[in-house]
């Protein structure tokens, strides 16, 4: 019989870092991710860098491990007092190495089709046929094409969508009024960083905008520009130009960020385009509307960095993200509804399981209604991240227990380590 202390299902963020903490809490531990490699939104969706979430977080120990891991082979470097800038595709073998440090067994290429529940317990979920490359190989396939249960004290759902209470029928918060546009990621190769750094220091003088580092002897920057109207975009004349050429969509221009990557010294990653057409996040039609308008919005996005930024006139799209950046869908019923009054007024709790400063960040596909609110240090519940109606069931990741505005803050990667982590522990403790 396959028997675990811990499931986790999604090799995400806050999945890895679950499953890391777990293993080395010494829980047999079983990882299972639908894609090929771990890392979620780091890899599979381009998202780098983590954000800095405060100076007073917890359960950052798999986070240490993973800069550390990272470093060691040259995929991570600390850019303006934030050590989370990661080079994607190293993190994809710094996140096996981690795993195989922390004993995991970990199964890609993998989808749950159901689990088995007692009362208001999970006591096994079973798997579809379609296993590229499991790490544990004494997992056999059955004759009718399914794989024996395998059966776990604890699960935790790290999915991002809540697949797993989804199959346990547990109850969900989300509100149909309630959504955030998507983006879609990307990368540019052959761009002349040196150029651009000393082109763009010059046209945008506001340094809460536009930074430039030398580190280790390679140029790394930031620089942003969003269509509202709140702050005066030194970039700002460049895409009115280019929209009115019509190089650019207006809707092309409602966010534009980009930032350098550790080991790739020549590429520029793209925090957009942020796409604005109404969709829901759990429609597979609707997504794959969103897919093809997200991946024509980055041929005119990169044609405008040819066109108007210095450096960037040999530049080519060498990587489109693999997943969309869902902000919202699913969250889960917990025993604890967390607030955006909690987040606020900074309320202690007796077991938290993060600490951040994050503000509020809630993107709007609307010209100026997008939230981006400074708060101070919050902490975050345990019983957020325990399902009400199942048990042995724990969430980590953006589709835990909170409200609309509070989950906006929380959604973030570094708290999503937190979370991953924090649960681990919790079920460690209790083991």
């Amino acid at each position: 019989m396959n028997k675990y202390d811990l499931i986790i299902a999604g090799g995400g963020t806050a999945g890895c870092a679950a499953a890391y903490t777990a293993g080395k809490f010494g829980l047999k531990t079983l990882l299972i991710e639908k894609n090929i490699h771990l890392g979620g939104t780091i890899t599979s969706g381009l998202v780098v860098p983590v954000m800095k979430s405060g100076d007073n977080q917890i359960n950052t120990d798999f986070y240490n491990a993973l800069i550390e891991e990272l470093h060691s082979i040259g995929g991570q470097v600390t850019y303006q007092n934030n050590s989370g800038w990661f080079n994607p595709e190293l993190t994809k073998i710094a996140l096996d190495t981690l795993m195989d440090k922390a004993n995991v067994d970990v199964l890609f290429n993998t989808h749950i089709q159901d689990v088995i529940k007692e009362y208001k317990e999970i006591k096994a979920i079973c798997l579809s046929k379609d296993i590229l490359s499991p790490h544990n190989y004494s997992i056999q396939n059955t004759k009718e094409g399914l794989f024996e249960p395998i059966y776990a004290r604890y699960v935790i759902d790290a999915t991002g969508d809540c697949e797993i209470a989804k199959l346990c029928g547990c109850e969900f918060l989300e509100n149909s009024n309630e959504n955030q546009p998507t983006s879609l990621r990307f990368i540019m190769d052959g761009v002349d960083v040196k150029r651009f750094a000393q082109w763009i220091l010059e046209f945008d003088k506001d340094r809460e905008v536009t930074t430039v580092e030398e580190i280790d002897g390679i140029t790394h920057l930031s620089t942003a520009y969003t269509w509202d109207n709140g702050k005066k975009w030194a970039l700002a004349p460049l895409f009115d130009d280019a929209v009115n050429k019509g190089i650019l969509k207006d809707a092309d221009r409602n966010y534009f960020q980009i930032f350098t990557i550790p080991a790739m010294p020549n590429a520029i990653a793209f925090n957009c385009p942020r796409i604005i057409e109404n969709y829901d996040p759990l429609c597979i039609t609707d997504v794959s509307k969103v897919l093809k308008a997200g991946r024509e919005s980055i041929l005119r996005l990169s044609n405008f960095c040819k066109t108007y930024l210095q450096g960037f006139e040999n530049a080519y799209v060498s990587n489109i993200a693999d997943m969309l950046g869902v902000r919202v869908s699913r969250r889960i019923k917990g025993k604890y509804i967390y607030t955006i009054e909690d987040l606020k007024s900074g309320k202690k709790f007796e077991h938290p399981v993060l600490i951040s400063n994050y503000p509020v960040d809630v993107h709007s596909r609307e010209r100026n209604k997008s939230t981006l609110q400074k708060v101070q240090d919050y902490q975050l519940p345990i019983e957020s991240l325990m399902s009400a109606d199942i048990e042995n069931l724990f969430v980590a990741g953006r589709c835990l227990s909170a409200d609309f505005m509070a989950q906006g803050a929380l959604r973030v990667q570094a708290s999503c380590f937190s979370m991953g982590e924090g649960v681990a522990k919790y079920i460690a403790n209790s083991h």
